[in-house]
C-alpha cells in the first residue's frame, strides 16, 4: 500500500508504532508490578512491625521481683542502638535493685496499637498499655499510657531503637 506521497503506511504501522506501543505497555506494566510489589511490602513492615511493637511494649514493661534479672535480659534483646545502652545502664542502676528491695512486680497488655508509618526496615508505632503493678504487699495499681515506639529492621527481627512514652 503505497501512497501517492511514497509512504507504504502499513510498514509504518509495523515496524515502528506496533514495537512502540508494545514497550510502551510493558513499561506499564513493570511499574504496576513494582508498585504492586512495593505496596505488599510496605503493608507487610506494616503488620510485623506493629505485632513487634505490641510484644516489645509489653516485655519492656513487664517484671517480677524474683525474675527481674532473666526479664531485663529478655527485653533487651528487642532492643538496638543508644536505647539499648540506655535500657541497660537504668536497669541495672535503678529498675533490678528498686525491684528487688521494695519486691515490685509489673504486668503490662497491650490493648490496641496502631501504625504511624512504615517503611520495609523503619516503623513508628502507637500502642496503648494497661499495666498493673504491685509493691511488696500492697494492693495491685493499675496505669495506662501510650507509648510511641520506633522500629528498625535489623535481619530478620524489628528491634526497638526508640522508646517515648507520653
Amino acid at each position: 500500500m503505497t501512497q501517492p506521497n511514497g509512504v507504504n503506511w502499513s510498514r509504518v504501522l509495523v515496524y515502528s508504532l506496533l514495537p512502540a506501543l508494545a514497550l510502551l505497555l510493558a513499561v506499564a506494566a513493570g511499574l504496576l508490578k513494582w508498585k504492586d510489589w512495593s505496596i505488599r511490602n510496605t503493608e507487610l513492615a506494616r503488620s510485623q512491625s506493629v505485632t513487634a511493637a505490641r510484644d516489645s511494649a509489653a516485655a519492656l514493661l513487664t517484671f517480677r521481683f524474683d525474675t527481674v534479672d532473666r526479664d531485663v535480659a529478655a527485653a533487651r534483646e528487642r532492643l538496638t542502638g543508644g536505647f539499648r545502652d540506655t535500657y541497660t545502664q537504668r536497669t541495672q542502676e535503678e529498675l533490678i535493685p528498686n525491684a528487688k528491695e521494695r519486691r515490685v512486680a509489673a504486668a503490662a497488655t497491650v490493648p490496641g496499637a496502631a501504625s504511624e508509618s512504615a517503611t520495609d526496615n523503619h516503623a513508628v508505632v502507637l500502642v496503648f498499655v494497661n499495666q498493673t503493678i504491685k509493691i511488696g504487699d500492697s494492693a495491685p495499681a493499675d496505669a495506662f499510657s501510650s507509648v510511641r515506639l520506633t522500629l528498625d529492621k535489623v535481619g530478620e527481627r524489628w528491634l526497638v531503637p526508640g522508646f517515648d512514652q507520653f
